[in-house]
């Protein structure tokens, strides 16, 4: 008979659509481990939200591998360290031969695969890492061989080798003749917004396929106004690997081919793209992983420290009636829309002067979505200091930016209920008496400025 096969889940949490699950159970039978490292994860200022999604997802994958008769193990561990001590142990005492893995690209992850790769081996345990959870899963090189360092071309790339490597989603593993013992205690976390986030596989995997049929087609339109439902919603999923890259994948092209669409243009594809090209960047260059800029001349910029000011953007309580929303929105949900992560990412780099560091940090700390690459990469973006940045002279004006993608004030008076009274004219940025009569603060900058400075701050450089 077969040894049974260990398949070590990480960001890439669920049974279908699982290329190590796949391949581990062509072998022979298989079960499953997952390290808790909340202290590792802490020192990278990972949100309570996020935790306990993923505390959510793991008692709802234990059931489903229980229904098959998979044992899920669950390592209660402190860090990424612990790893190399509790794997091999775990096999030893269940008589694992072989682990299976789908590599991590960032630094800290990277160490921690090549030290539990290096533990297997010396207790004669074979190992299997496989490509990354990506939907190229291969690294996109350009004609030097090199990475690329800008999206478009990128992609371009991207889109012929997906083309050449298009693959269904893998299936579900079929249940075992086995029955299996299992201990594990359901986590039951208190502050769980499952009426926002269901740890439901069944739904996650309904709200794909209703977002395709329904929204995707209108996604480039809709998807900068923050008062209308146009986004998948599917982040925090996508974060943890609730959903595979490939079932996104054929949702995309089955509903594009109903429609008579090409699926190759869909705007919501090239989204999914961009978080290939970070990820795939800090595999390429470790330096992101360690909070350095991707253009190193941009280490010399002199940020503001002021902590008032930080904490004011944090609170929102800036007195730009936007990002105020924006941040509030981050503040109750754990999550915020992408046209806003832009506009409070700006405001914060550019016209606080604030290092886009203090704010990546503070993003991570609340998003139910918080992915590192993805979250460094539009940081980076914001504040020019990063690969494919915006130059360093475009610096969101808050009140423009709502004019133009909140034109009613809708999204505005949902998060900042003291300007419910205002007009859609004056609701962007009230007239000083209107604020005081409604107990609304005064800008804690001046714009004209503040832009002017940040502009010659980045100058300097040169």
């Amino acid at each position: 008979m077969s040894a049974t096969q260990l398949v070590w889940l990480r960001n890439d949490l669920r049974l279908a659509d699982h290329p190590a699950i796949y391949e581990a159970q062509q072998q022979g039978d298989i079960a499953l481990v997952v390290c808790l490292t909340p202290g590792q994860w802490q020192e990278h200022n990972e949100s309570e939200a996020k935790f306990a999604l993923r505390e959510q997802l793991i008692d709802t994958l234990f059931l489903q591998a229980k229904s098959l008769n998979i044992s899920l193990h669950v390592l209660h561990l402190k860090r990424f360290s612990d790893c190399a001590k509790a794997i091999p142990a775990l096999c030893s005492e269940h008589h694992y031969q072989q682990v299976w893995w789908q590599n991590e690209l960032p630094v800290h992850e990277a160490q921690r695969d090549d030290k539990v790769a290096q533990a297997l081996e010396e207790g004669k345990i074979a190992c299997q890492r496989l490509a990354p959870d990506l939907i190229v899963p291969t690294p996109v090189l350009n004609q030097q061989n090199g990475p690329f360092k800008v999206f478009t071309p990128f992609y371009k790339r991207w889109l012929q080798i997906l083309i050449q490597q298009l693959s269904s989603p893998y299936p579900e593993p079929k249940a075992q003749s086995e029955s299996i013992h299992s201990d594990h205690q359901s986590f039951r976390s208190k502050d769980f917004r499952d009426d926002l986030w269901p740890a439901d596989y069944q739904a996650i995997r309904e709200k794909l396929w209703r977002f395709c049929h329904n929204k995707e087609a209108q996604y480039d339109e809709d998807r900068d106004f923050p008062a209308v439902p146009g986004t998948s919603l599917l982040s925090p999923y996508l974060a943890l690997g609730a959903i595979g890259p490939r079932d996104c994948l054929e949702a995309i092209m089955y509903v594009s081919q109903q429609n008579n669409r090409d699926w190759q243009a869909s705007v919501w594809l090239k989204e999914l793209a961009w978080r290939d090209f970070y990820k795939q960047l800090m595999g390429h260059f470790p330096d992101l992983s360690k909070s350095l800029p991707f253009k190193p001349e941009t280490q010399q910029v002199r940020w503001n420290d002021s902590e008032q000011l930080f904490q004011a953007w944090c609170e929102g309580k800036t007195g730009f009636p936007i990002v105020d929303a924006a941040m509030r929105q981050l503040n109750q949900t754990g999550w915020m829309h992408n046209r806003l992560r832009m506009i409070t990412a700006s405001f914060l780099t550019k016209l606080l002067l604030i290092d886009w560091r203090k704010g990546e940090a503070y993003f991570m700390s609340k998003l139910i979505d918080g992915e590192f690459a993805a979250n460094n990469g539009g940081w980076q973006w914001s504040a020019s200091t990063g690969c494919d940045a915006a130059p360093y002279f475009r610096v969101f004006n808050p009140t423009r930016q709502s004019e133009r993608f909140d034109p009613d004030g809708e999204f505005i008076k949902r998060f900042v209920p003291e300007l419910k009274p205002l007009s859609a004219k004056e609701i962007h940025d009230p007239a000083p008496s209107v604020r005081s009569k409604i107990g609304y603060q005064a800008p804690i900058i001046d714009y004209k400025a503040a832009r002017k400075k940040a502009i010659s701050a980045f100058e300097d450089l040169k």
